[in-house]
């Protein structure tokens, strides 16, 4: 063995050996573990040990994502065996003697209703004060760890421990369901943002959000608290674009209906279908743009007409995928104005589970036949 890796493995020991456990816990605890395609295990472990810059949050509740379907489904990461969830909040049960504040300075003590989702060790680059310059999808995330002796690496649990390192924010006057949506909110908080960069993006321009699944309805939501009025909202479904009214839609568009063929100065494209990616052009006019922020994974080729589609009309494109770490607070600011301004987010979500029902939870996902389904503990 060389001498660096004795002295790491010394300083391992030595971390350990300084580890508080947690006090008037259970000694175990139960993790949804997803051990082969379309099925979770429920598995109880003992609760981790706390060390000095880690944090042990009770989850109270996580949304199920799109990410999570495509693992549950195909496991592209090749994760399994794995604990899912990434849009979790919960609340701090014990800390460790180094934790005296969250990310943005705040003050943390047990009992904080808290968020985190990205670990930063290995990336010092990365900041909340980089300007948004700094994207943080190459980093690791909770509920994306392949499983390891700890376990409680997902939010698809009862409880989280939060490694020295990670994001973690003190959100405790936003509600259970607000805190579920932080995570993908900000996904749309990072998209708006670079939609702006483009300069075409304004109060009064005509914007189309098509697709409204969780992701678009969230984009109109984020766009109406900025105070853009002429909001057209684009899907097959009628249950999602009576909603889409709901956050602020002005006008709604069934695409299996005959319709007339709008223009718009700026769409968001957020379906993740190839198809609907070719097919969004024909709404912008020209001189106009277009962000898109449907696929986060692999979705396939899309078929556009350059000539017709980008040059002729001089279409500005920009992509958007994950967000920063200081889209994180700007998030916590939109969602506080949404519900300032009356917007019913939390009705996004429609279907909650325990734990226990996890694997209906997704199948109700995959099944879309709702808007936002959630695991709630307790």
């Amino acid at each position: 063995m060389e001498q660096n890796q004795l002295e790491a493995l010394v300083r391992q020991v030595l971390a350990n050996l300084q580890r508080d456990t947690p006090a008037g816990l259970p000694k175990t605890a139960r993790v949804a573990m997803l051990t082969r395609l379309e099925h979770y295990e429920i598995r109880e472990y003992p609760l981790p040990s706390v060390g000095p810059g880690d944090v042990l949050v009770r989850v109270e509740g996580c949304g199920v994502c799109g990410t999570d379907a495509h693992e549950y489904k195909r496991d592209p990461f090749s994760l399994i065996p794995v604990v899912l969830g990434h849009e979790g909040t919960g609340e701090i049960v014990t800390m460790g003697s180094e934790v005296q504040v969250d990310s943005a300075g705040k003050p943390l003590r047990e009992g904080d209703k808290i968020v985190t989702s990205m670990i930063f060790q290995d990336d010092p680059a990365i900041t909340l004060y980089d300007l948004n310059r700094q994207n943080v999808g190459s980093a690791n995330v909770y509920g994306l760890l392949p499983d390891d002796d700890i376990h409680f690496n997902g939010w698809f649990a009862d409880y989280l421990l939060i490694r020295k390192g990670s994001s973690i924010f003190n959100v405790s006057d936003l509600s259970l369901d607000l805190r579920i949506l932080i995570e993908p909110s900000a996904v749309l908080i990072h998209a708006v943002e670079r939609a702006k960069s483009t300069g075409i993006l304004r109060f009064n321009s005509p914007v189309l959000v098509q697709g409204c699944g969780p992701i678009g309805l969230l984009c109109i939501a984020v766009l109406r608290t900025m105070g853009i009025q002429n909001l057209i909202a684009a899907d097959s479904v009628a249950q999602r674009l009576e909603f889409a009214r709901e956050l602020g839609a002005s006008q709604t568009l069934n695409i299996k209906e005959p319709h007339d063929l709008i223009q718009v100065d700026f769409a968001f494209q957020c379906t993740g279908v190839p198809t609907a990616h070719s097919s969004v052009y024909k709404f912008i006019r020209k001189g106009g743009g277009l962000c898109e922020l449907g696929f986060f994974l692999d979705g396939g080729e899309a078929r556009i007409n350059p000539h017709f589609d980008l040059c002729q009309k001089e279409i500005t494109l920009v992509g958007s995928w994950v967000y920063t770490l200081r889209d994180y607070m700007t998030t916590f600011d939109f969602l506080r104005r949404a519900k300032a301004i009356g917007l019913p987010l939390e009705k996004l979500i429609t279907h909650r589970y325990p734990l226990e029902k996890i694997n209906e939870a997704h199948q109700t996902n995959l099944q879309m036949s709702g808007l936002k389904v959630a695991i709630i503990n307790g």
